[in-house]
């Protein structure tokens, strides 16, 4: 249960998002048990999207993971929620914004479904937080504001008191940005701590198979 940094083609970032999306959604938006059924099952996207946007090679030091979810509503309604999670970037690439923009009018050209987005930045960049892309010329302008969460941004202690169980998943990371030099006693410490909080949280089996294994 190590909170060392993973490789992201590591397929446990996608794995913990299916097992724990409920608890992602409510622990992203406070809002989400008004507005999500979440009695219904999710429908994970992986093949479509991949289908619009190909794997490609990427020299650019940037690693990350999309998944794409449909979900109802508790009108009936369905709509797409786009959750990017960025594990390293480098300074100044300022690509993410339009590649957001870039997932978000192809899947909406292709299905027509209103979209959500949320990128989850896991790098250790404290400058690099990219939440709009702008596009103008002469008159004609574009907007795309979209969600973003910051890891590194988060308070210990507030993630601890949280009894949602994504919070350890957040909790996790953020201490692998802390402590990447950390000696091994002090990585068996940090193992045990975050197994007692995943201990201490209400789940049910499959969710908390999930963050032993993402741990």
């Amino acid at each position: 249960m190590s909170p060392r940094r993973r490789r992201v083609d590591d397929p446990l970032w996608k794995s913990i998002l299916e097992q724990t999306f409920s608890h992602f959604l409510q622990f992203i938006f406070p809002d989400a048990d008004a507005v999500f059924d979440l009695s219904r099952r999710f429908d994970y996207l992986d093949k479509e999207f991949e289908q619009l946007f190909p794997p490609e090679g990427n020299g650019k030091g940037v690693r990350y993971v999309d998944k794409l979810v449909k979900v109802f509503l508790k009108n009936g309604n369905e709509q797409f929620v786009l959750c990017h999670v960025e594990i390293q970037s480098r300074k100044g690439d300022g690509d993410l914004a339009e590649r957001m923009f870039r997932y978000f009018y192809r899947i909406w050209d292709r299905y027509k479904v209103p979209i959500t987005a949320i990128a989850i930045l896991a790098d250790e960049n404290g400058g690099y937080r990219p939440v709009v892309y702008r596009q103008e010329f002469m008159g004609t302008s574009l907007r795309y504001d979209f969600n973003s969460y910051k890891i590194m941004d988060q308070e210990e202690s507030v993630l601890r008191a949280n009894e949602n169980p994504f919070s350890v998943i957040v909790l996790t990371a953020l201490l692998a940005i802390k402590n990447k030099k950390i000696s091994d006693e002090g990585l068996k410490a940090i193992k045990h701590d975050l197994y007692d909080e995943m201990i201490n949280r209400e789940m049910d089996k499959d969710t908390r198979q999930g963050l032993y294994d993402y741990h």
